[in-house]
């Protein structure tokens, strides 16, 4: 185990023991017309609880995925049987772990780790699988709060696009160049002036199973992109979610100074006061 990761052989050795709980945090953007609560009775990792990425974001925010109150993180967490001294591993089959790594530590748990390859890498090795429900838990006390220096705002972006941080978009090509939508009914194509594109899909390996690329790997990417990763970054991506996986592989380089916009394109996009531009033209707020 390292810090921030386990592996699958970990995880098959330490399966069922008290205090370690894995959650299943599959999800679909709600234009795939699914529910991933619906491939987890199909099949999961044995023993493991479901987390709905809908069900722990604002219910009140315009933009989509954003953080919750601390009050809703707990309550939800807490119902899962999570409590402070809880060992967590999050795994997917897609993109979606990093976030709730985040999320975790956000709310000031850091007893959390990515299982390394995700549910992808598990079949393939032929591990075992349950199919289900979430077995019943009872719930417990999961205090939370949020922790100040790991997300940022618009006024934030605005800031850094001017120097001294650095943005980076974990967007595709493109989205990113607005040559194809930016997937979100009414919100702009494009991207934000002086952001850096560096494709989420990157940092995952498909010939490991779509286990994460190295730290070295990682930094290669970074810097084949122009991207300065050794100061200050801030994260940005459609919706929060998958700029996750490029603060998790900066923090995993050795960089904490990090933060993650929350609102992501899905604000920056359908706000009147932001500059876009996309790869023939620029519009300015």
């Amino acid at each position: 185990m390292s810090e921030w990761l386990v592996t699958t052989d970990w995880l098959s050795e330490h399966l069922g023991e008290p205090g370690l709980v894995v959650l299943d945090c599959s999800w679909y953007l709600p234009e795939a017309g699914k529910h991933a609560v619906d491939d987890f009775r199909r099949g999961h990792i044995p023993g493991a609880r479901f987390i709905d990425l809908g069900a722990v974001s604002d219910p009140d925010s315009p933009y989509v995925n954003m953080l919750p109150s601390a009050e809703l993180w707990a309550r939800e967490v807490g119902a899962l049987g999570i409590g402070n001294d809880t060992t967590v591993v999050v795994y997917d089959s897609g993109y979606v772990s990093a976030r709730l790594w985040w999320m975790f530590r956000v709310f000031g748990h850091d007893r959390v780790r990515i299982l390394d390859g995700g549910f992808r890498k598990w079949l393939a090795e032929g591990r075992p699988v349950e199919a289900g429900d979430a077995p019943d838990v009872a719930p417990v006390v999961f205090e939370a709060k949020l922790r100040p220096g790991h997300v940022a705002d618009t006024d934030d972006v605005r800031a850094a696009l001017d120097g001294g941080t650095t943005v980076v978009d974990a967007r595709t090509a493109a989205r990113f160049d607005g040559t194809e939508g930016s997937g979100y009914p009414g919100v702009a194509s494009g991207h934000m002036p002086n952001a850096i594109n560096t494709p989420w899909q990157k940092f995952f390996d498909p010939a490991n199973n779509f286990a994460f690329v190295d730290a070295q790997t990682a930094a290669k990417i970074f810097a084949d992109a122009d991207a300065d990763v050794g100061g200050p970054v801030i994260t940005t991506c459609g919706s929060g979610v998958t700029a996750a996986i490029l603060g998790f592989m900066i923090e995993r380089a050795g960089n904490k100074d990090w933060k993650l916009y929350d609102g992501s394109w899905h604000e920056w996009g359908q706000r009147d006061d932001t500059p876009k531009l996309t790869a023939g033209a620029a519009k300015k707020a």
